[in-house]
C-alpha cells in the first residue's frame, strides 16, 4: 500500500530539469528523436492523470489540467533529467467526445505503444473509485498483448475513507486478477502513493528493454 510523503525519506526521483520535447499527432507523425527510455501513462480521459503527472514531477504545470476532459488529442513528451522521458498519451472513454475523435486517437496510441523501441513501461490509471471500464479493460487486454510492463495505479484515493480506498484497492486487484501490491495506491491532493510510484519508475527504467528480452 502507499505511504504518505515524508519529509525524513528521500525522493527516489528528484526532478532537477523537465523539458517539454513536442506532442505527437498522428501515427506516423512527427515525433522527439533521441536515446532515452520512456514511460508511458495511459488512462481514460477524467481519472486525474494530468494532476498525477504534476504531482509525480513536482511541478505545477507540467500537464495542463482541464475541468473538461478529453481535450489533450496528442501524445505529448517531456525529457526528465536528460535521464528519461515521461509520455503522456491522450485520455480515452470519455462520453461526450465523438465517436469519430475516438477513434482518431486509437491508432495514435495502439501505433505509439507497438512502434515506440524506447518504450520501458506504461503506468495504466484506473479511478479507485470506478470499476473499470470496457475501455480501461482493453487498453489492460492490448498492454498484454504487446507484453510492455504495466504499472497499475489506483486515483483519487483522497475521494474515500482511508480505509474504503485500502478495500477498494483490494477489490480493483481481484477484479483484474493480480496481487494486491501490484496497484499504487495514489493521491495527487495528499501525496500519498507519490514516493512509491516514483519508485516503481526508477525500477522499472533500471531494467533491460523488454524488447530485446
Amino acid at each position: 500500500m502507499s505511504r504518505e510523503a515524508s519529509p525524513a525519506t528521500p525522493d527516489p526521483l528528484v526532478v532537477r530539469s523537465l523539458e517539454f520535447l513536442g506532442p505527437m499527432a498522428t501515427a506516423d507523425g512527427w515525433r522527439p528523436t533521441h536515446a532515452l527510455p520512456e514511460v508511458a501513462f495511459a488512462g481514460r480521459s477524467n481519472v486525474g492523470k494530468s494532476s498525477l503527472l504534476n504531482a509525480l514531477v513536482r511541478r505545477k504545470a507540467i500537464a495542463r489540467v482541464s475541468k473538461t476532459p478529453g481535450r489533450t488529442r496528442e501524445i505529448n513528451f517531456f525529457s526528465v533529467n536528460d535521464a528519461f522521458v515521461l509520455v503522456d498519451l491522450p485520455g480515452y472513454g470519455y462520453a461526450r467526445i465523438s465517436k469519430e475523435r475516438q477513434a482518431e486517437w486509437r491508432p495514435l496510441i495502439e501505433g505509439y505503444l507497438r512502434r515506440s523501441p524506447a518504450l520501458r513501461g506504461v503506468v495504466q490509471l484506473l479511478d479507485v473509485r470506478r470499476e473499470p471500464s470496457e475501455d480501461d479493460l482493453l487498453m489492460l487486454e492490448l498492454l498484454a498483448e504487446i507484453g510492455v510492463p504495466t504499472i497499475l495505479c489506483a486515483t483519487k484515493t483522497d475521494k474515500l475513507t482511508r480505509a474504503a480506498a485500502a478495500e477498494r484497492v483490494k477489490e480493483l486487484a481481484r477484479s483484474l486478477t493480480v496481487d494486491e501490491d501490484q496497484v499504487i495506491a495514489f493521491s495527487a491532493t495528499t501525496g500519498a502513493g507519490r514516493d512509491e510510484l516514483a519508485e516503481a519508475l526508477v525500477a522499472l527504467l533500471a531494467r533491460p528493454s523488454w524488447r530485446e528480452e
